[in-house]
């Protein structure tokens, strides 16, 4: 039996050790010096929450029958546990018991097993809800406890009331607080007749051998759980399934390119504090017709995905559509919604916390730091995960879902575990991940579709044939490329649109209702709308005749025609700055002097002049060219002039974003850290055993050195340091001469250099 955790690692093979470091990542970053420092982080109390994090409810029971049953040479007898465990069958206790070792939570050969030193900080004090022994707690306790007749006795003898309070305690946890004690109490009953030990003035356990002898109907460890439960799911078609689903997905990327619009439309100002308000994300919701949850998760994709993000204005810091919006708008339906699933899948963010409040009681905003959670990936894919162990078609109800993922990883998630599988199973629905609570065949494909690692020339070999976007494809109705022009001016598209076809129905036409057939409608406003942009009217006829497969109304035609012969009646531009004078004669010569021809200055009056450039540049050159004008304000008062106070221009700080460690490791990347902590720990264990100094002739020592330089082995070699003492150091020489040893120290990885002089003696290891 190894006595402590690194003479367990220095006896497992480089296989055992490496597939440790596959169950446990964390571990390798940054990678340990030697076996020791390995031990040590693996007892850290962060990294082993990580590694108690993933296991179920009945291997966490294992591991308190473990901690429950150890003896006090740290040990526990593997008969022991399965004693505790009897009601379970004995493979079952042992794969368990090999789990737990598998992570290096318990180690020891197969008859014992010591659990590792900082477990017990992270579970409970109280091991399988039992209570300290009665030693510990109280010695009238302790003997009554060592009699078991007449704690028999004493326990049949209880009131209904005081059993009833024994019951629930013996059920775990053993400690209760109580807010009268009285002797005519339930509990003041059992103090009196040291069934209860009292610890504090309102607090009561349970000792551990009256809870054993409470539990002996259903056993020391209490009820354990070892299979998972059942879900109750109602199969569905799986053509229904994914109808479904496709459907919301259109209606998704539909939302998600409305929000963008709208944000286009009318910008929303950034928060001092980040994010977006709640006033704007109600008026967003509003705009695109949905409700302000999925508002915020589309927003959120949105930003994550590129779609939006934060820009400087002459208005301030606003959140608007990015240039690749536009191309993303230009991509197939299915597309769209793969670059916003696939994003969805790994954003470290939680958008169900938007609209509660924080610690701080102040509201947690859309697009804000606060919405930020680094295990949000993992609680999102493990509902997922639920559905796609089930058949295909199969559609649990929320409350068997959040049932059994307590049971997979109890510690995962905490308190709000449950709140955030419901929230992961509504943003699936939302997104089309899901269809009628059954997830998608798509939605399977994009579950279990780990991202590849980039190509370093950029070449993406990837062959999506078969992938959710495919399978999406023939799902979705096919994109049209025409119309239904009526009457009434309204134009129908019988169908998702392709985008050509999008991009010029939002030109010249406004949206009236998305759906699976989308309506707009022409207007005079539309139609000026797309003149400004560029079309004649000549155009607009030509794009209505060519997409309409009905005959083009003429009311349509009447309308565009009156608004065309209308357009640019009037026109309107823009100056920087502005010069006048009522000498019409010194505007002329203003006009006519060769010297301010880069103001670019034009003539809309006979005395005034306009220029594209700022009024300081239009002051500054006419006052080089021996012109003395004056600036005015809008008003036309002379300004004076003070010279500006120079200031320093404010900083941002960037947040430092925390480093993601990493969950999965290589083949490769596991052997260079078994090799490297393998070599760390030989040259840690070389370096305790350093040999006391004997002296040898300096023949012998160049010897020695040489035969090292030949076979690039390592030698001891004790010298006198620069103040006076000896010294010694494992190194590896390189070279002899000029009176010097050039040798490298491997353990620390640096070169150094010993006057031949000063070496005393030097030693094979």
């Amino acid at each position: 039996m190894p006595t402590t955790l690194v003479d367990h690692l220095r006896r497992m093979s480089d296989n055992d050790l490496g597939a440790l470091l596959a169950a446990r990542p964390d571990l390798a970053v940054p990678v340990p010096g030697d076996l020791s420092a390995l031990a040590s982080r693996m007892q850290s109390r962060l990294s082993l929450a990580r590694a108690l994090e993933g296991l179920d409810r009945f291997t966490l029971e294992i591991l308190d029958a473990l901690r429950l049953a150890t003896e006090e040479t740290g040990t526990t007898p593997l008969a022991a546990v399965l004693d505790l465990a009897a009601s379970v069958p004995a493979d079952r206790v042992h794969a368990a018991v090999d789990t737990l070792r598998g992570l290096a939570v318990a180690y020891g050969e197969d008859d014992a097993v010591a659990v590792a030193r900082g477990v017990t900080e992270l579970c409970s004090p109280y091991p399988a809800g039992l209570g300290r022994p009665a030693l510990e707690l109280d010695p009238e306790t302790a003997m009554l406890a060592a009699d078991p007749a007449r704690l028999r006795r004493e326990l049949l003898a209880a009131p209904p009331e005081s059993r009833a309070v024994l019951d629930r305690l013996a059920a775990g946890p053993p400690v209760g607080t109580v807010r009268e004690a009285g002797p005519d109490t339930p509990v003041g009953w059992l103090l009196d007749h040291h069934l209860l030990v009292a610890e504090r003035l309102d607090t009561v356990q349970l000792p551990r051998e009256i809870g054993l002898l409470l539990r002996r109907d259903v056993g020391p460890l209490g009820v354990l759980h070892p299979d998972p439960p059942t879900p109750d799911a109602t199969v569905r078609p799986a053509d229904a399934v994914d109808a479904a689903g496709a459907g919301q997905v259109m209606e998704a990327v539909r939302l998600t390119a409305a929000l963008c619009d709208a944000l286009a439309a009318e910008p929303a100002p950034v928060l001092k504090a980040g994010g977006i308000g709640v006033r704007d994300l109600r008026r967003l919701a509003r705009a695109v017709d949905c409700a302000e949850p999925v508002a915020a998760l589309l927003l959120e994709l949105a930003r994550e995905t590129q779609l939006v993000t934060d820009a400087e204005t002459a208005d301030g810091p606003v959140w608007l559509p990015t240039r690749g919006y536009d191309d993303w708008r230009l991509s197939t339906p299915s597309a769209r919604w793969l670059r916003l699933a696939t994003c969805w899948l790994g954003m470290a963010r939680q958008p169900s916390l938007i609209g509660t409040r924080d610690d701080k009681d102040r509201p947690v905003n859309a697009l804000s730091g606060e919405v930020a959670r680094m295990s949000a990936p993992v609680l999102r894919r493990a509902p997922l995960a639920a559905l796609a162990d089930l058949p295909a078609g199969s559609a649990p109800g929320q409350d068997d879902l959040v049932d059994l993922l307590a049971w997979r990883t109890p510690r995962r998630g905490g308190p709000q575990a449950g709140r955030a599988t419901r929230a992961a199973l509504q943003e699936a629905a939302t997104l089309g991940v899901t269809g009628r609570d059954a997830l998608t065949s798509y939605g399977r494909l994009l579950l279990a579709d780990e991202p590849a690692e980039p190509d370093p020339l950029g070449i993406d070999v990837t062959d999506p044939a078969d992938g959710p976007a495919a399978i999406l494809d023939a799902l979705l109705p096919a994109p049209v490329d025409h119309v239904l022009v009526q009457a009434d001016l309204t134009v129908v598209v019988p169908g998702p649109p392709d985008p050509a076809l999008a991009a010029e129905l939002d030109l010249v036409a406004d949206t009236e209702s998305a759906g699976h057939a989308t309506v707009y409608r022409v207007t005079a406003d539309s139609v000026r709308r797309a003149l400004d942009a560029g079309m004649a009217a000549a155009d607009l006829h030509a794009l209505f005749a060519q997409r309409s497969t009905t005959p083009v109304p003429q009311s349509l035609t009447y309308l565009v025609d009156d608004v065309a012969r209308r357009h640019g009646g009037l026109r309107t531009g823009g100056c920087a700055a502005y010069v006048r004078s009522d000498d019409t004669a010194l505007i002329a010569e203003l006009r006519a002097d060769r010297r301010l021809a880069p103001l670019a200055l034009r003539e809309i009056a006979p005395t005034v002049l306009v220029t594209p450039f700022a009024p300081h540049r239009l002051l500054d050159l006419l006052r080089s060219a021996g012109f003395a004008p004056v600036p005015e304000d809008a008003t036309g008062v002379v300004l004076t002039h003070r010279p500006d106070q120079l200031r320093a221009a404010a900083t941002t700080r960037l947040r430092p974003t925390p480093r993601e460690l990493p969950t999965t490791l290589s083949a490769d990347q596991i052997d260079q850290v078994v090799a490297t902590v393998r070599h760390g720990d030989h040259l840690a264990r070389t370096t305790r055993r350093a040999p006391t100094p004997d002296p040898r002739t300096t023949t012998d020592a160049l010897a020695t050195l040489r035969l090292a330089i030949r076979d690039k082995t390592t030698v001891w070699v004790t010298y006198v340091d620069s103040h006076g003492g000896s010294a010694s150091r494992l190194v590896r020489p390189i070279s002899i001469g000029a009176g010097y040893l050039r040798a490298a120290d491997d353990r620390t990885e640096t070169l150094h250099t010993f006057s031949l002089a000063r070496i005393t003696s030097t030693t094979r290891p």
